[in-house]
């Protein structure tokens, strides 16, 4: 309160999100900030998606002072500030809808366990001629991997980004070019799993206004352009006990604990089921196909990027980085419940002592379905309809999300597909149109 006042901020962003990650979020006065710290603010649920019933409307957007941050690109009719909200219902309990109600119940297990969760994306986009995004995409660029160019828009666009975020007290760790053409990357540095939740949908929307304001488009949608890599977000974990990496032992050969190995093995045993979450949209799975870099097989490694669980060899003397890397996520999912169902399925491989599989060292991409088949390696999910069938069987994401956001999403994802699955698409015409 006394920043609003000192900063001479006239706006408050309340901001939450809904059931698929979509931001969401309604402005007040400072004149309300007090009630609204200690009350919270009422609003209308049933206007949300995957919120409140119209018959149980009414809920509570309270705001966590902890991520008050001041919004360095909204200036005009002067200074705007934003924090994140807890939904709650008017009883002041938490509210199940909310998708950081879920993560932070999940993280609570974890605590009661001596645990905390911490978390590191690799947030990859892509940069488009932004005049019109209803006609076929464009690249802003032609880059490759690391392309150190002369100064050009995208260059420009990513540094804007990077200097926007850490203004915003958000530390930025790398940003470079990925391989396709106007794909870019920004890698955040590690922190709790709640505040980076947070930091990634507030990273989103700043590299959406940013391109905006110089008339280009970025897109978080994992495969926009057919023929190149999609863009996805892979996420590094690890668990601490205390100042202690939890994922590191200094007696084991390839320094993993006995903590990590049944994070790693209670992961790969959920990993399918936990697809719908991870990447929940229809074009998610364009992405996880065989070819484009892409992880399909559930199996684990170190330093080995055809598998799902990359194993990153931590550096020498640095035993506190150790940490897996989970490669499926993609930009488009809802980071809150994606966390909250990585950490449980990692916490149900500890918990039950799930063995943990034998270390695929081969390049998976270059192996036959029947050398496969004959080390035991799955596949993740081919299509968002797959996907939900073995989400709808997992007593595990079940108890994660809780019935109310489960159902919700079932029943959203199912309406997606169901759409999907009536379009005629411009490779079918291309494909039978003249011949059949």
């Amino acid at each position: 309160m006394r920043t609003v006042e000192e900063r001479g901020i006239r706006f408050i962003q309340l901001w939450f999100t809904d059931v698929l990650g979509v931001p969401k979020s309604f402005a007040i006065t400072p004149a309300e900030l007090e009630n609204a710290l200690e009350e919270g603010m009422t609003f209308d649920g049933s206007a949300v998606d995957g919120f409140s019933r119209v018959q149980e409307s009414d809920v509570l957007a309270k705001p966590d002072p902890t991520t008050f941050q001041i919004l360095p690109l909204q200036s005009a009719g002067g200074p705007v500030a934003k924090v994140v909200c807890d939904i709650l219902n008017l009883d002041g309990t938490p509210f199940e809808g909310d998708p950081r109600w879920v993560l932070r119940r999940t993280l609570e297990r974890a605590h009661e366990k001596g645990f905390s969760f911490y978390a590191a994306p690799e947030i990859e986009w892509f940069y488009l001629d932004g005049k019109d995004p209803s006609v076929p995409v464009r690249p802003l660029d032609q880059g490759s991997y690391f392309e150190l160019t002369v100064a050009d828009l995208t260059t420009d666009l990513r540094k804007r980004t990077v200097l926007t975020l850490e203004e915003m007290g958000i530390p930025v760790e790398y940003s470079q070019h990925e391989d396709s053409p106007g794909q870019h990357e920004v890698d955040l540095r590690h922190t709790d799993a709640l505040t980076m939740a947070d930091t990634v949908m507030t990273t989103r929307l700043i590299i959406k206004e940013i391109a905006q304001q110089s008339g280009a488009y970025a897109t978080f949608m994992p495969k926009p352009i057919a023929g190149v890599q999609g863009s996805g977000m892979h996420t590094h974990f690890s668990l601490f006990e205390g100042d202690a990496n939890a994922f590191h032992d200094p007696g084991d050969e390839h320094g993993l604990s006995k903590v990590a190995k049944g994070f790693i093995a209670g992961l790969l045993a959920h990993a399918p089921e936990i697809t719908a979450i991870t990447n929940q949209v229809v074009n998610s799975y364009k992405r996880l196909v065989q070819g484009y870099e892409a992880p399909v097989y559930v199996s684990w490694a170190r330093n080995n990027r055809s598998v799902v669980v990359n194993v990153p060899r931590s550096k020498e003397g640095h035993a506190e980085s150790s940490r897996i890397e989970y490669r499926a996520p993609d930009p488009a999912c809802n980071p809150y419940l994606a966390y909250a169902c990585v950490l449980s399925a990692g916490l149900a491989g500890i918990e039950n002592g799930y063995t943990l599989p034998d270390e695929v060292l081969d390049n998976l991409y270059a192996m036959s379905q029947a050398e496969l088949d004959a080390i035991g390696v799955r596949s993740l999910p081919g299509s968002l309809n797959d996907a939900l069938v073995e989400m709808e069987g997992s007593a595990l994401v079940r108890d994660t999300l809780g019935e109310h956001v489960f159902e919700w999403f079932i029943r959203n994802k199912r309406n997606e597909w169901a759409d999907y699955k009536t379009q005629v698409t411009q490779f079918e015409l291309d494909r039978y149109l003249g011949r059949l």
